[in-house]
């Protein structure tokens, strides 16, 4: 290696020194598996990458591939790779430092410093300087916690939510943004500094985090905070034009939205005032989707949007076509997902394979602010009318015909999403100030809106896996984060700006919030349940008591000190009301039973009598899909299953190799992981064919494809008991018989499920795998060490390389399974 030579971040160059790499080396494995001759595999195959005039970063970058090249043998890879990517960061924003206690010091010393130039460059919210004990902050600075972080969590959290300097240097490292965050969470606190040190303090060590839109502009000299908008278009040419620019600025502002076009009149449908006929809503559907695409979310990726309509449209069969690849790319939306709004009387026709009508929304314009018993009676009215010939528009088919389309485009496009606007409406708690149109981009926010309100949620979530300890869920803790968290989210509705006027009054009159959890399949893993048992049905439905039951009592008595929202007279709550009263409502207007356990566990009684009192929320919970802040974390998104036990994960930062570490745990425990791990490789991550694997760890680490659809939705029909608003249920299915699907989804109606997410469809065809054994300890030996493919396998699969590109020398794909997908 005497003839590479390095070129500093100065422009000077220095001879390579491989002492320096081996010492970094030892640093990150510091605690690990002595066994593992860390520095000489990393280094010997570090070499391999190696070329003269190599840069000091890209040199750092190779070894950081290297260690990750591994991770398929040992998770623990990942850990020396998030710490040598720290390194690195912590060197570009503190400067050097040789221990623990000195990355503490210039931690502390700096902080204040990082602070002032953040104000003056006019990045941070100005009154950082004044409202805070910088000093205080700095001291409650934890770097330790930075251990938490996965390799993925560090990229994500670096590459999506830090800031830079205006001259593109990196300001913050890990824990400078932790409580950036939690000072923008805390300027309306008459004591800002301690809350704001108890908000880092939950969130640095994982334990709940704000939603992606809050963790980037909290702080911020642009603090748009709120994750949510759902708004509804109205019929009339000035609202559609209107509509068109709040999606601009809402999106600009990197919020997700939902937007409703059920009013606007069918295709044909006459325009009186110049006598000619509409486009219907599809054409005016393509104009936002280009928006979406001309206005990217934070300079960083596409707008993010969802369209719902309600299913008994004219022009509904086209609105099915939308994301269909063939046809006319001007009936088309490429960028925006969409969503049907069913009704149960949809449902019941389906049921009772009856007939079901299409209308034109000019005809018939109460249909859309109906639910329940009311939508059906006067649904039946238009149906003898337009038998009648009272109807100038209509058409007829069967229900579960048009059911089965929608599943048979769900299945080849993974859209329209389904959603029950009278289950919604029916167990809406803020049901007081109109009909709920319509959801959100990720299906989980349940409010109303009209023309002078775009509703707005604002979202955390809490991470399971940092609430159990030895085996053991901490509720008291877990009560404790929903206790911080609907404070947080409280502070967070009077500090958030918006673009559009109408978001800002629906936030201030009803300041919803949508507390949410992550990690439920983590947890159920360290227990070692199964998915799909009662164990993990009942674990679901008591920790969702828990976090419910304190998120309710927390508002009711921030509704004592600073007041109950503008619309809380009138609503449910000050009935006495809460979410699991509303299974009984549902019931009586459905006329048929909802079919979920009724078990409660806390005193309930108590608290019905304090929401009377006053709500400072008209919302306090929904479950997001928290596909990014769920990397950050280092857990299982939301409510889902694990995608597989190992796969490549696609993310706007980059290709990642996850590997199950409670899997690899569970089978080290066992003496098992050296001696199955090829064979999990060559099955792509499925351990069920394995042999020497026990049936009681198979039935623990089963995939998404493996598990009943039905556990899915027992499990969010037990989490909706508890829920005011709903839950991103994605759904994973290896069926593709139709009838099979109308099945699935109507037991999520009868189990009074609100709403559906992605359906992930098992792939009909997967390809062959080849992995090569490489011994490294005998390659090492030689004095070598073999050039490796992918993560240290040799392969000929067609799957992309699973990491962010860096100065390694080019690799091949692993071809382990499917690539999944991140986002919001």
């Amino acid at each position: 290696m005497s003839s590479i030579t390095v070129v500093k971040r100065d422009g000077t160059r220095e001879s390579y020194d491989a002492n320096k790499i081996n010492l970094a080396i030892e640093s990150a494995a510091e605690g690990l598996d002595p066994s593992i001759t860390w520095v000489t595999q990393i280094a010997s195959e570090l070499e391999l990458t190696l070329f003269d005039g190599i840069t000091t970063q890209q040199l750092d970058e190779a070894v950081i591939q290297v260690a990750l090249q591994n991770i398929k043998d040992d998770p623990a890879f990942d850990i020396v790779a998030a710490r040598l990517l720290l390194k690195t960061i912590y060197k570009r924003v503190l400067g050097d430092y040789s221990s623990a206690d000195e990355l503490r010091r210039l931690h502390q010393e700096q902080f204040v410093a990082y602070v002032h130039r953040g104000v003056d460059e006019v990045l941070l919210d100005p009154r950082f300087t004044d409202l805070f004990d910088l000093e205080k902050l700095a001291a409650a600075l934890e770097p330790a916690n930075d251990e938490l972080l996965k390799y993925i969590g560090v990229v994500t959290l670096n590459n999506r939510y830090g800031i830079k300097a205006r001259n593109g240097e990196p300001l913050e490292v890990p824990q400078y943004f932790w409580m950036r965050v939690a000072m923008g969470l805390s300027l309306n606190e008459a004591d800002p500094t301690s809350h704001a040190i108890a908000f880092y303090s939950k969130m640095s060590k994982l334990e709940y985090l704000a939603a992606g839109s809050t963790l980037v502009n909290a702080g911020t000299s642009y603090p748009q905070l709120s994750n949510c908008f759902v708004m509804e278009m109205q019929d009339d040419i000035e609202h559609i034009a209107k509509s068109v620019r709040d999606v601009m600025w809402l999106t600009k502002g990197t919020g997700g939205i939902g937007l409703s076009v059920t009013k606007l009149r069918a295709q044909g449908s006459p325009i009186r005032s110049n006598n000619t006929t509409s486009t219907g809503p599809i054409p005016f559907m393509h104009t936002i989707d280009s928006v979406l695409r001309a206005v990217s979310r934070g300079g960083k990726k596409f707008g993010a949007l969802c369209f719902y309509m309600e299913n008994w449209h004219m022009d509904f069969p086209e609105f099915l076509d939308l994301r269909q690849n063939s046809g006319d790319p001007y009936r088309r939306t490429r960028t925006a997902n969409t969503a049907v709004w069913i009704s149960d009387e949809f449902m019941k026709r389906v049921q009772n394979d009856e007939d079901w009508y299409l209308f034109d929304p000019l005809e018939v314009t109460d249909l859309n602010e109906l639910y329940g018993k009311a939508f059906s009676t006067r649904y039946a009215e238009y149906v003898a009318m337009a038998e009648r010939g009272e109807l100038t528009m209509f058409k007829k088919l069967g229900a579960r015909e048009q059911f089965k389309q929608i599943l048979i485009s769900l299945q080849s496009t993974s859209h329209p999403w389904l959603t029950w606007k009278d289950t919604i409406n029916n167990r809406a708690i803020n049901n007081n100030t109109g009909t709920i149109h319509l959801s959100n981009l990720c299906t989980e926010i349940c409010l109303p809106q009209d023309r002078e309100n775009i509703s707005v949620c604002n979202l955390a979530s809490i991470n399971l896996s940092r609430h159990i300890d030895n085996g053991v869920i901490d509720f008291a803790k877990i009560e404790e984060s929903a206790r911080l968290a609907v404070r947080q989210l409280d502070n967070l509705i009077d500090i958030t700006v918006s673009s559009v006027d109408e978001a800002d009054h629906a936030n201030q009159q009803n300041r919803a919030i949508g507390l949410g959890v992550m990690g439920f399949t983590d947890v159920v893993e360290k227990l070692g349940f199964s998915y799909d048992s009662e164990e993990a049905f009942d674990l679901i439905d008591e920790i969702m008591e828990h976090v419910s039951y304190a998120a309710i009592d927390e508002s009711t008595e921030l509704a004592k000190e600073r007041g109950s929202y503008a619309n809380f007279a009138g609503s449910r709550w000050s009935q006495g009301l809460v979410p699991l009263d509303t299974i009984d409502l549902t019931e009586a207007d459905r006329g048929l039973e909802v079919q979920v356990n009724r078990t409660s566990r806390l005193d309930w009684d108590a608290l019905r009598a304090k929401v009377k009192g006053g709500m400072r929320n008209a919302t306090l919970m929904a479950i997001a899909p928290t596909a990014s802040i769920g990397l950050v974390a280092g857990t299982t998104p939301g409510l889902d299953p694990q995608f597989s036990q190992i796969f490549s994960r696609s993310t706007s930062s980059g290709k990642f190799l996850e590997v199950n570490r409670n899997l690899v745990a569970t089978l080290q425990e066992r003496g098992l992981w050296e001696r199955v791990r090829e064979d999990i490789l060559r099955s792509q991550g499925d351990i069920q064919s394995i042999a020497l694997i026990p049936d009681e760890i198979k039935a623990t680490y089963k995939t998404s494809f493996q598990l009943s659809p039905y556990a899915f939705l027992e499990v969010a029909a037990r989490a909706q008991k508890w829920i005011d608003q709903a839950i991103s249920r994605n759904m994973y299915l290896e069926t593709r018989d139709v009838d099979e699907m109308v099945d699935i989804y109507s037991a999520a109606w009868r189990k009074g499920v609100k709403t559906t997410y992605y359906l992930h469809m098992k792939p009909r065809h997967t390809a062959e795998q080849s992995t090569v054994k490489v011994n490294k300890a005998e390659t090492i030996n030689a004095g070598g060490g073999a050039p490796k493919k992918g993560f240290g396998a040799a392969g000929g699969s067609t799957a992309p390389a699973a990491e962010p590109a860096a100065a390694a020398a080019p690799r091949k794909g692993f071809g382990f399974g499917g690539v999944a997908k991140g986002g919001e």
